[in-house]
């Protein structure tokens, strides 16, 4: 694990205090994910009982076209008592405007992406949980994915080496979906809308000087349904990322230099 040298802690840097009830909000993103969305949520649940932390699930239906609604709505009605709670979008906002807008909906001093495709270990979970508290970023980096493609890999390796390049950071894996502080996710959530924004939140923080630890963790490819990460719409958001990036890079340079 590494840690920051030049960090700042979540209290010397907010601009203003933020209450919360819980240690975490678990942000469940679910888009037509009919069949993995029950196994999700198992998973969490089989993760929090091996930590002691207090949690919500707070599930945001982006617009689902499939029976999504309807398996969440029945899961929760079975598990009475539970915080987990669901908020229907009534169109398709995309991924990174859901993530912003649970980080105002939820009541965690900690925030955290999951994706509803089940396609993270219980293990995963509990090893990030066990870490809250350490630094204002979890930051999560793959040693193992079953069923992930050598296309798949060489792509991931090659998006951190660019990230890196431009950014002058040295992570791992920026699209590990990170444990932050939910107030930074409302005071520095990225412009972004594609899967760029995962890179955005975690080099801006960084830019910024909090501190952050990586921890290694296992993944896994989903088993029902096809990935939306690979889409012409993403490619062109992950390139505006990029050059978001230069010029955040070459702003930085210039203000030392002066």
């Amino acid at each position: 694990m590494n840690n920051s040298n030049r960090a700042a802690t979540a209290t010397d840097r907010q601009l203003a205090p933020l209450s919360w009830d819980k240690d975490i909000t678990l942000f469940v993103a679910c888009y037509n994910e009919e069949g993995n969305i029950a196994a999700t949520l198992n998973t969490l649940l089989a993760a929090v009982a091996e930590v002691s932390c207090s949690w919500e699930i707070l599930i945001i239906d982006d617009g689902s076209t499939d029976r999504s609604v309807e398996v969440i709505q029945q899961y929760i009605q079975e598990h009475p008592g539970l915080p987990i709670l669901l908020h229907i979008n009534g169109e398709n906002k995309g991924l990174a405007q859901s993530y912003i807008d649970g980080a105002f909906l939820g009541k965690g001093k900690y925030y955290r992406l999951v994706c509803g495709d089940d396609a993270e270990p219980k293990e995963t979970f509990v090893t990030l949980l066990k870490h809250l508290g350490e630094a204002d970023m979890i930051i999560p980096y793959q040693v193992e994915c079953l069923g992930k493609s050598w296309a798949r890999r060489l792509l991931s390796k090659t998006y951190t080496l660019i990230i890196n390049t431009i950014s002058g950071h040295r992570i791992r894996y920026y699209n590990g979906l990170a444990v932050h502080l939910r107030y930074h996710v409302m005071r520095w959530h990225t412009n972004y809308r594609g899967f760029g924004f995962q890179a955005d939140m975690v080099t801006r923080l960084l830019d910024e000087g909090f501190s952050y630890i990586e921890v290694p963790v296992k993944a896994q490819e989903r088993t029902k349904g096809s990935s939306k990460a690979l889409t012409m719409r993403n490619f062109f958001s992950v390139s505006h990322t990029l050059l978001d990036l230069v010029i955040r890079r070459v702003g930085r340079i210039t203000r030392h230099r002066k």
